[in-house]
């Protein structure tokens, strides 16, 4: 197998790791008539494997990307799964309200990454 860029890597691991941890924190809202203990038992097994590619995606990544590049990167592919995982997964629409709070977020991104001389 070639070596990826790092870049390819590290977003590549987080985006797999949040899929699981989206599944972990609210997954578990379809089922409101399960015990809380099983639903914590279930889910916490489910966020073990978000951290099994969320610390390596970090480990890669820290070095080619800053702390402060890595969590925004971390919350902008958050937030994308999140707005997948909501509509298709819990039918819940996203409002224009959403959008806007989702684009001023990914503006805040853009503030982060560029190299201001």
């Amino acid at each position: 197998m070639p070596n990826l860029p790092v870049p390819v890597v590290t977003i590549g691991l987080l985006l797999l790791s949040n899929v699981f941890m989206t599944f972990a924190w609210y997954g578990h809202l379809k089922f409101k008539a399960a015990p809380l203990v099983t639903v914590i038992l279930i889910y916490w097994g489910i966020a073990f494997f978000e951290y099994l590619l969320q610390v390596p995606a970090n480990r890669i990544g820290h070095g080619y990307f800053s702390a402060a590049e890595l969590k925004t990167i971390q919350e902008v592919i958050t937030l994308s799964v999140f707005a997948v995982f909501s509509v298709l997964y819990l039918r819940e629409p996203l409002m224009w309200n959403h959008l806007v709070g989702f684009a001023l977020i990914a503006a805040g991104a853009f503030f982060v990454f560029h190299r201001w001389s």
